[in-house]
């Protein structure tokens, strides 16, 4: 097919900017430690299932214990530790603006390639991510944010927490691809360890219980779902199809079009005060995060 993995980017936006509107409502209902057990459990179902049609086995076991220690590893930080913060960012300044932070991973990626795997990282790459932080800047000292989130600074936090989350788990996952891995199967092994890794943190905390409130919520529970199929399932294995059937910096460009798709859900879904600073700090820094790609 033409062009499939420009089409499998631009979808990829569209599952993001879904599945952060479902986690932000649902989290408003149950919390955000509901939410992220919840969704993990349910993503966790429906790729087991595909994985059982497709490859005849639940778990890829045969993937061996280095890759699948890659990708636990990988799991762990990016869907329990960095989605996380993220997703309590989402309670403290919306899906707008904690979708706009996620901008950053691709700065993230890029510094940690310089420091860990030697990857060049030069003066044209660095003004790329000094215009990323200048549109996310424009954007969050925007009057309307400092008005509409009381809590915006802790938000902003977060959010750059669940950025930072992301790429380092992404650093994890290259290692954990190496050799051919089906990203089905990889991402059954990031859900599966990030669901393990934070059922583990409930049960320490004594919340494991509490943390199911969000299937009790029958709203709750349909939007997380919903969050959970355009996310963690579907989301991440059409961006592991952009990124292998399209050029790198088209469909890194074009998944990272979220906040896009999010300025009009703000404006007319949650009321918030969107004016032509945010659309111009969104596309500077949406512009900053692509040029990383390409330069």
């Amino acid at each position: 097919m033409p062009h499939a993995g420009e089409l499998a980017a631009l979808l990829t936006s569209a599952c993001w900017a879904l599945n952060s509107v479902c986690f932000t409502l649902a989290g408003r209902r149950v919390g955000s430690a509901s939410v992220n057990l919840v969704r993990l459990l349910m993503a966790w179902g429906m790729l087991a299932a595909v994985h059982l049609a497709l490859h005849g086995s639940a778990f890829p076991l045969h993937l061996g214990t280095a890759r699948l220690g890659w990708l636990s590893v990988s799991g762990l930080i990016g869907y329990a530790v960095g989605d996380a913060v993220l997703f309590e960012a989402f309670l403290l300044i919306g899906a707008r603006l904690s979708m706009l932070l996620m901008t950053l991973s691709p700065v993230f990626s890029a510094v940690l390639g310089w420091v860990l795997l030697r990857q060049d990282l030069g003066p044209a790459k660095l003004l790329a991510g000094a215009v990323t932080l200048a549109g996310i800047a424009w954007v969050v000292w925007g009057e309307g944010d400092r008005e509409a989130h009381p809590h915006l600074w802790k938000g902003i936090w977060l959010g750059i927490g669940g950025a930072l989350g992301q790429a380092v788990g992404l650093l994890f996952s290259l290692y954990g691809l190496a050799g051919g891995t089906s990203p089905l199967s990889a991402n059954l092994v990031r859900v599966s360890a990030g669901l393990v890794s934070l059922g583990i943190y409930l049960v320490l905390r004594r919340k494991l219980a509490g943390s199911f409130a969000g299937l009790r919520d029958r709203r709750a529970a349909a939007l997380i779902a919903l969050g959970a199929a355009t996310g963690p399932a579907l989301g991440v294995v059409l961006s592991l199809i952009a990124i292998a059937k399209a050029p790198m910096g088209i469909a890194a460009t074009l998944m990272s079009l979220a906040p896009v798709f999010l300025l009009p859900v703000a404006r007319w879904g949650f009321k918030e005060k969107v004016g032509l600073h945010a659309m111009l700090g969104t596309a500077l820094a949406l512009a900053g995060a692509a040029a990383l790609f390409f330069v």
